[in-house]
């Protein structure tokens, strides 16, 4: 015999409760079945409504109305019926809705509610189900036959929350079957009889344990668990989008996700099972031909990690206090405390000093468990051997559950790894002896990220990046077109890279999905909201991004002194501009104190090089022990190009023209001949070799000498630039009589920096660098008497996006680890 179990979902309606007597049908065809059936959808929680409205001392009469006219709905929608079956099924609904209005008025009169009158109350919905689904199979010449659950199931004597004695059950299910031969069997999930004949229910959503009770009793080759989702999944699907199905799972592993929160089984479902090894699948009624999920005796997957499960709205209690330390029994009377009082213990630890005993249970009942403890403790309370009880709530725990696990190491190191890389703290910590599970305490609001993290690392392996850019200029456009043209390749490297905000000094445009990059322009522009911090922090929290990535391409000062912020905030940052970089020195130490306590990463290549690797070329050497002696770089495209063409014989005003045409040069390009620019990346090179200088503390010569007038509008100081000319032909030509060339150079030596128009010869690296190329020399204990140089350009849009794409790069998950 085959044991077939459908679900509120699986019932939900006509069609799929026509659904269902097909598949029962099919499957009659080839051999005998007993189908267990729950209450249609949304039944069970009203008339559990019903009774906490009586007991309230509510009107529940329009709530039973309105249950029997949606029940009626559902009957007269049924095609296949006919009239005299309808109104057999009208009839019992109409016999259930005044028996429920009976018991209904009993509770509201006492004010009082047994637990034997709730439970006669709450099964209703399976026998509705019972009834009309042997008239749809009647309808189809199916002849089934029922069977009454409380002659066939004897339980405890807990009337809501009762457990079966199977060796009991076993002769009544014989006795049944024997009296009532047939090749269908339908028997009525939640219900059960105590020794007394007693009504009794299995606890709530207790129908997957009926029909483990039944399977395990009439020693069935399969119980099947049929529901609305394909089987058991790696982790809450709701959750983790990326959540896989799990094709096999060992009694024990699906013991430890039921227990631990995995909602596809009732927790007391395994226990039957494994027992009398009877394999289970769970299968989905609304794609039956998925394979589904296997539970049975063995595991050959080999996988360490099976799946992640959580569960929520937990309290820790903590017992805590001198009066512990070396007391044999103090454990003992805390968890039968509980028993006694009916609450259930979810997780243990205690400390290795025994100064401490914490456990978790379900929040709903913390009043219960708190009265308990006061009332057991009193006396040592009162004298100060113990602590306070405390509290913590709100919690979650989150479990790594797998039959290998005990068999590969690493698991628990990969596992808080992942947890830290979420930036969760772990309340609590606790595995079994058998190595199936390790379970973390953690806040409950983080429980999302948390599942998120761990899900990637130990399933998808997808790394993450969540892209936030602020500045839609020339270097935050190619940068965006860059991540477009780059997606197939990335997702060919499981790197999920996505731009889910971009904003303007003006808008923000943010999108849960992430932004279709060809055509965001357009889609900025209807934006209706600012960025600010609070606003992009609440983007990441509502939708639990794990690796948010602010990305700066602005030239702000406004947007670099948020830095730190944004890093303690949960943010990486990775910027082109240097405004932070060059500001204070307290600053410029808070920002990489506050990136290191909040595991974030702070990354400016292109602050000095744009895409050359000069910062991390520098790290790379420092790290390793090096240390500068002396530094010599041309730091600016744009005065790399003017000074190039210098040499050529072209005057300053025609080369500093076409470098602007050109794109080299800032819109105003005062801004490069001045030389504040160079200054503030020699600065950077200076703060990164561990000077603490200041932007005032560095020597900078102009490229526009002293009394020149450069004040005006961009053309006016353009149209006076051709009276330097000369004076510059003349520092060339002299120049050129010691066979040297001018070159506009950042320098650092002996604690000093200086930024200057100097003479260098064919010796200098610097010498041949020109038509926008950087180079940067660096003299080192390493790197001595030849320097190590880095050349390349340095300037354009293009350049710099690649830059920034690298550094955004650099945030993924296995490089933070390092």
């Amino acid at each position: 015999m085959q044991v077939l179990k459908f679900g509120g979902s699986s019932l939900a309606n006509a069609e799929r409760i026509s659904a269902v007597a097909q598949l029962i049908k099919q499957r009659s065809d080839a051999a005998k079945i007993m189908v267990v059936l729950s209450a249609p959808q949304g039944v069970t929680n009203e008339l559990v409504e019903m009774s906490e409205l009586a007991f309230l001392g509510y009107d529940f009469k329009e709530s039973v109305a309105k249950q029997e006219q949606r029940l009626t709905g559902l009957v007269e929608s049924f095609e296949c019926l006919s009239e005299l079956q309808k109104n057999k099924l009208k009839a019992q609904l109409i016999t259930t809705s005044e028996k429920l209005l009976s018991l209904l008025e009993g509770i509201k009169l006492l004010n009082f509610c047994p637990d034997h009158v709730k439970a006669q109350i709450i099964c209703q919905g399976e026998k509705l189900s019972i009834a009309l689904m042997e008239e749809v199979l009647k309808s189809d010449a199916i002849a089934a036959t029922s069977l009454d659950a409380m002659q066939c199931i004897r339980s405890s004597e807990n009337y809501l929350n009762s457990s079966a004695n199977i060796t009991t059950s076993k002769t009544l299910f014989a006795e049944q079957i024997a009296k009532k031969p047939a090749q269908v069997y339908l028997l009525a999930g939640f219900t059960a009889a105590n020794e007394r004949g007693e009504l009794t229910t299995l606890g709530r959503n207790g129908s997957d344990y009926s029909a483990a009770v039944a399977a395990a009793c009439v020693d069935a080759e399969v119980c099947e668990i049929w529901t609305d989702v394909d089987g058991v999944y790696s982790a809450d699907p709701r959750l983790v989008n990326s959540a896989m199905l799990v094709d096999r799972l060992s009694y024990s592993e699906a013991m430890e996700l039921s227990y631990f929160g995995a909602k596809v089984l009732h927790p007391k479902t395994i226990g039957p099972l494994a027992q009398y090894k009877i394999p289970c699948v769970i299968k989905n009624t609304l794609n039956p031909e998925a394979p589904g999920t296997l539970i049975d005796d063995a595991d050959k997957s080999g996988d360490a990690v099976k799946a992640i499960s959580s569960l929520d709205q937990l309290t820790m209690l903590t017992l805590s206090g001198p009066g512990m330390k070396g007391v044999v029994g103090m454990a003992g009377r805390v968890f039968s405390t509980m028993a006694r009082n009916n609450i259930s213990v979810i997780l243990i630890t205690q400390s290795s000093c025994e100064f401490s005993i914490s456990f978790c249970t379900h929040s709903n009942a913390l009043e219960r468990a708190s009265r308990a403890l006061q009332q057991e403790f009193d006396l040592e309370l009162q004298n100060k051997l113990l602590h306070p009880i405390e509290f913590k709530k709100n919690l979650s725990i989150v479990s790594l559950v797998g039959d290998g696990m005990k068999k590969q190491r690493g698991i628990a190191a990969k596992f808080f790894a992942s947890l830290a890389q979420a930036r969760v703290n772990v309340v609590a910590i606790a595995q079994d002896s058998t190595e199936r599970s390790i379970s973390a305490v953690i806040k409950a609001p983080l429980c999302e990220e948390a599942l998120k993290v761990c899900h990637e690392n130990f399933f998808t392996h997808a790394l993450s990046i969540d892209v936030f850019l602020v500045g839609c200029g020339t270097v935050g456009k190619a940068l965006l077109a860059q991540i477009q043209r780059q997606q197939t390749l990335l997702a060919d490297r499981n790197i999920k890279l996505n731009v889910f905000g971009i904003a303007n000094s003006k808008r923000l445009l943010l999108s849960p999905d992430g932004i279709a990059l060809d055509n965001w322009e357009r889609q900025l522009s209807e934006a209706d909201s600012s960025f600010s911090l609070v606003n992009v922090s609440r983007f990441v929290e509502e939708n639990h991004l794990v690796n948010p990535v602010l990305v700066d391409c602005t030239s702000s000062e406004h947007i670099a002194v948020q830095y730190a912020d944004f890093l303690a905030a949960g943010f990486h940052v990775v910027t082109p501009n240097k405004k932070a970089n060059t500001g204070s020195v307290t600053y410029y130490n808070q920002i990489r104190e506050t990136a290191q306590q909040n595991r974030r990463r702070f990354l400016y290549e292109t602050n000095v090089g744009a895409g050359l690797p000069v910062i991390d070329t520098l790290q790379g050497l420092f790290n390793a022990g090096d240390e500068m002696l002396r530094f010599e770089g041309i730091l600016s495209g744009s005065l790399s190009y003017i000074f190039g063409k210098l040499d050529e014989g072209m005057s300053l005003a025609e080369a500093t023209k076409v470098a602007r045409e050109n794109g080299y040069t800032e819109p105003d390009p005062r801004d490069d001949l001045s030389g504040m620019d160079v200054a503030r990346k020699l600065l950077i090179m200076a703060r990164e070799a561990g000077l603490q200088l200041e932007l005032h503390d560095i020597d900078v010569e102009s490229v526009l000498p002293e009394g020149f007038d450069a004040d005006g509008s961009i053309e006016q100081f353009m149209d006076k630039l051709p009276q330097l000319n000369n004076y510059y032909r003349d520092k060339v030509a002299l120049a050129e009589q010691s066979h040297k060339v001018l070159r506009y150079v950042g320098v650092i030596e002996d604690g000093q920096c200086r930024v200057a128009i100097e003479a260098v010869d064919a010796n200098n690296p610097l010498f041949s660098v020109k038509n926008g190329e950087n180079a940067l020399a660096i003299h080192s204990h390493y790197y001595q008497p030849i320097p190590f140089v880095l050349r390349g350009y340095g300037a354009g849009a293009e350049v710099t996006a690649a830059g920034v794409f690298g550094d955004i790069m650099r945030t993924l998950s296995w490089q933070q680890e390092m």
